[in-house]
């Protein structure tokens, strides 16, 4: 069908009786409007359609509760149904993106939706699943989350070995069982590195030259290229089962990493990462984030060096180019979804400002996903100002929800309660590695050591996104203190979700034991859920047994300390995948589960405070002990192993499994599954002796005043 221009209204002068579906449909949570008397479910469909297609709709019908069973009741059918219609985010020659917007009052019961889209038809032919459905908390539930990160394999992955994205079927399988309310990407969703190994860059990467690399032009014909890549890769992934299935039937929240974009991306050297290539995929990777990560309009244009209207940011975002837009249709003049908090100014090497998000996941269940890749260098994850951003909406909305609050769920592009490796940094930074860079530089002596960019040793990149590099431990322990002093002023329980490394692992922050604190009563104790890959290839065995052994006691500050978990007690399913002493790494796929553990209720409707449990465990001598019940019987033996069970221990709590891979050769993506559980908060000033310091005198009036001059500047290295 010939592409025709848009109407103003938004709406193609084409018709069709059919919707010639590309991609989709893929399902998005937004946020929730709670109040005393209702709370309302937002979210949003997207479907990839041909050009020149009529104004798509979709109908929805709720299907009634949802069983024991994970299945929708037929014995109390639901009559509520409606349509809505499509609104067109992106149009050109060849694509086209459509999004419905949904807004559902929730039940007293947890209830199951199906939805359709007449007409719908897939243009490669393709069968049609049933109807597709998804499943909403009823008004008294927190959501049931599923996390994830490292959806896609790196560049030179031995694809025999490491078969498809097979969990996947693993996460339908605890679905069904007992659904998920939303999944959680923790960056990664898809790996666009091979832009560089087979796709348009490849010429750009051979280049032996570091100075003629770095000054490459990023004209318009090479971002026309690189935009047909990022499509096409988005469309090739988003569109392998099983990864399809989930798509549309768990609704998504998502935040980006370096893979989203290529690997690495802002912690190469400042100098070789302003250059054009990076800005300039870093645009167009922006652009499609946007549109199928995030359901919104992207920027009108990106970042090219023959447009020198696009080559400084415009209130945030490039200024347009005309052919960029010829036979272009770009949404205009929608307001920013209330999910966002957005940053004050753009990233130093995309043109765009930071998109970090705020959203209420059911009744007691805050959420905070922080865009650690927009500001990042390889000196600051963030710039303070937009620390500053986050802490204010918090503390908004934690006032506006009057105590409903229970828990906050941060998500982390990376862990932050992990092993250090500085002396690894130190030794790949150090001269002794400068005579074999030159060799490589030469003659190509160890080309596997140093990456294709910026000649440097490969590994430093990953090593610089850490939160525990030395450049960014400042910021760390900054980040982490606010954390507390939030957790202290609304006794929240704050938990943290990371991944990127590629192995499963529980990381935690809590009081000095000198503190005498109890986990029930401790706004320190802050648990690192590390999953990570749930696709990608794990690291070998060595390196899991190395960073065990590096899971050193450590002190944050005098009241704080931290260290990994014993989680591990066997191998799944007796496959041998790190040392039988290593307890507290796992090199194999995985994905998390986070469940709240049924609250108790006096007469009224006030939880009980969990504090009665407090003194019936024993504090333990550090962390390389059980804290708390909930630790006591982690690993294989726990109820909540298998991902569906409540283990109803620490009642407002939260249970947390990690299911892990047995073996990747399995196309059924067969897991064994580990569990351990998260007390709720009761903080007590009255029984914390630490005594308030300068340090958390000043955080927490920062955290609702304007950022100042001096704390707008990018942070630098510790």
């Amino acid at each position: 069908m010939a592409f025709q221009t848009p109407a103003v209204n938004g709406h193609s002068t084409a018709s069709s009786t059919s919707v010639d579906v590309i991609c989709g449909p893929l399902i998005n949570f937004k946020n929730m409007d709670v109040t005393a008397s209702s709370s309302v479910w937002r979210g949003s469909i997207l479907i990839v359609t041909k050009s020149g297609q009529s104004q798509p709709q979709l109908v929805m019908r709720q299907a009634g509760p949802v069983d024991s069973s994970g299945r929708a009741s037929r014995t109390q059918p639901n009559s509520q149904r409606f349509v809505a219609d499509g609104l067109r985010l992106y149009e050109d020659p060849e694509k086209a993106f459509w999004r419905f917007s949904i807004a559902i009052a929730l039940e007293e019961y947890e209830a199951r939706w199906e939805y359709t889209i007449p007409g719908f038809q897939y243009a490669n032919g393709e069968e049609l699943p049933p109807p597709w459905d998804f499943v909403v908390p009823s008004v008294h539930q927190s959501m049931r989350l599923m996390f994830h990160s490292c959806n896609g394999f790196s560049v030179g992955t031995d694809m025999n070995a490491w078969v498809g994205p097979n969990l996947w079927k693993d996460v339908m399988r605890v679905h069904g069982q007992k659904p998920f309310h939303a999944m959680i990407g923790g960056g990664d969703q898809l790996y666009c590195d091979g832009i560089r190994v087979d796709g348009p860059l490849k010429a750009w990467t051979t280049i032996a030259n570091p100075h003629k690399r770095r000054a490459h032009s990023f004209d318009n014909d090479l971002r026309a290229q690189c935009d047909e890549y990022y499509y096409a890769n988005y469309v090739r992934w988003y569109s392998i089962e099983p990864f399809k299935a989930a798509n549309g039937r768990i609704p998504q929240i998502n935040i980006w990493d370096d893979h989203d974009i290529i690997d690495g991306f802002g912690s190469y050297t400042d100098h070789f990462m302003r250059c054009s290539v990076f800005r300039g995929i870093g645009g167009v990777a922006f652009k499609y984030y946007c549109l199928f990560q995030h359901h919104i309009a992207p920027p009108k244009s990106t970042y090219t060096t023959d447009a020198p209207q696009t080559m400084h940011a415009v209130n945030g975002t490039a200024g347009a180019d005309p052919r960029q837009l010829e036979n272009t249709y770009v949404l205009e003049g929608q307001s920013e979804d209330d999910s966002w908090i957005v940053g004050n100014r753009p990233g130093p090497y995309v043109e765009e400002k930071s998109r970090n998000l705020y959203m209420r996941l059911g009744k007691r269940f805050a959420f905070i996903g922080v865009d650690a890749r927009t500001e990042r260098t390889r000196h600051q994850v963030n710039y303070p100002d937009t620390y500053d951003l986050i802490f204010s909406r918090l503390e908004a909305e934690v006032l506006a929800a009057e105590g409903g609050i229970k828990h906050l769920i941060v998500l982390l592009g990376v862990p932050i309660a992990y092993p250090r490796l500085a002396w690894l940094e130190n030794i790949l930074s150090s001269p002794l590695i400068a005579p074999i860079r030159l060799l490589n530089k030469r003659f190509g002596f160890a080309g596997g050591l140093f990456n294709q960019f910026d000649g440097q040793v490969d590994l430093l990149d990953d090593l610089d996104d850490h939160y525990t590099a030395r450049q960014h431990k400042k910021e760390r322990r900054i980040f982490i203190q606010r954390l507390q002093d939030f957790a202290k002023a609304h006794s929240i329980r704050v938990t943290i979700l990371g991944g990127d490394v590629h192995l499963a692992a529980i990381g935690r922050f809590y009081s000095n034991p000198a503190l005498n604190l109890h986990s029930e009563l401790d706004p320190r104790y802050m648990v690192n859920v590390i999953s990570s890959a749930i696709t990608n290839k794990p690291p070998p065995k060595a390196v899991a047994n190395l960073l065990a052994r590096r899971n050193k006691l450590h002190h944050l500050d005098p009241h704080t300390d931290e260290t990994l978990m014993v989680m591990f007690d066997r191998q799944p399913g007796g496959q041998e995948k790190s040392a039988a002493w290593n307890k507290v790494t796992m090199p194999s796929r995985n994905f998390a589960c986070i469940t709240e553990i049924e609250p108790l209720y006096t007469n009224g409707n006030t939880p009980v405070a969990p504090n009665e449990q407090a003194s019936s465990f024993p504090l333990a001598k550090d962390g390389h002990s059980p804290l708390h019940q909930g630790e006591a019987d982690a690993g294989s033996s726990h109820p909540a192993a298998d991902g569906y069970t409540s283990s109803g221990s620490m009642p407002g709590g939260l249970d947390i499994t990690i299911r892990v891979e047995i073996d990747p050769q399995n196309r059924e993506g067969a897991t064994d599954g580990y569990g351990f559980s998260i007390p709720a908060l009761a903080y007590d000033p009255s029984k914390d002796v630490s005594r308030p310091t300068s340090r958390a005198r000043s955080l927490r009036p920062q955290s609702l005043r304007p950022p100042s001059r001096q704390s707008a500047r990018p942070q630098t290295a510790n």
